[in-house]
């Protein structure tokens, strides 16, 4: 086969390859961790995905690249708290609106806080349920920041050292998998984020 008949690679295997270059270029890491960061208040896609393209291409800087994003998710969970509690009219409320147009989700997050406190934002944490939410409704509900920031070290930590370790473990065999079945993971990564709100709305 020509290197003219050869298929054109689609959108998501060009973001792909340009994200695990990520992994051979000195700014992979504070790119980590700004992905990281912007994540926990607004940014749509998980640093996960960077993480894992990291990893796959050193896989022995695997404890470094999950403390950097462990970092930087922490440090945009406070931002998000600060948006929600210093701009709560101007900014968080437009915010929240994208993810909740009829306030179920905030009202339920209200009532998981009053239940379960540094549990619910652990969950949050660990789990697919929009990690931003939490932290912007957080502030927007005056949660103890302390709380926040402890529960964000623990959960967020645990999320990804689990993913980075996996890759560290097993990357030489998943890695052709997802390579070879790419567009497919994406879209399951993509039902996972929106099971997160249906979990949410399905607790309301």
């Amino acid at each position: 086969m020509t290197e003219s008949t050869l298929k054109p690679p689609g959108p998501i295997r060009r973001l792909y390859n340009w994200t695990i270059s990520w992994a051979d270029r000195p700014g992979g890491t504070w790119a980590l961790f700004i992905i990281a960061f912007l994540e926990s208040s607004f940014f749509p896609i998980p640093p996960d995905v960077l993480l894992a393209a990291l990893c796959f291409g050193a896989r022995e800087k695997w404890m470094k690249y999950a403390l950097v994003c462990t970092a930087g998710s922490v440090l945009g969970g406070i931002a998000g708290w600060g948006i929600g509690w210093g701009l709560r009219d101007t900014v968080a409320i437009p915010l929240m609106n994208i993810f909740d147009h009829d306030g179920a989700t905030r009202s339920q997050i209200e009532l998981w806080y009053a239940e379960y406190g540094f549990g619910g934002i652990l969950i949050a944490a660990i789990t697919p349920i929009p990690y931003k939410v939490f932290t912007i409704a957080s502030g927007m509900f005056h949660y103890s920041l302390p709380l926040l920031i402890a529960a964000s070290i623990l959960g967020r930590g645990f999320r990804f050292f689990a993913v980075a370790g996996i890759i560290r473990m097993f990357g030489p065999t998943v890695r052709p998998f997802i390579e070879k079945n790419l567009e497919w993971c994406f879209v399951a990564c993509g039902f996972l984020l929106i099971g997160g709100f249906v979990v949410i709305k399905l607790f309301h």
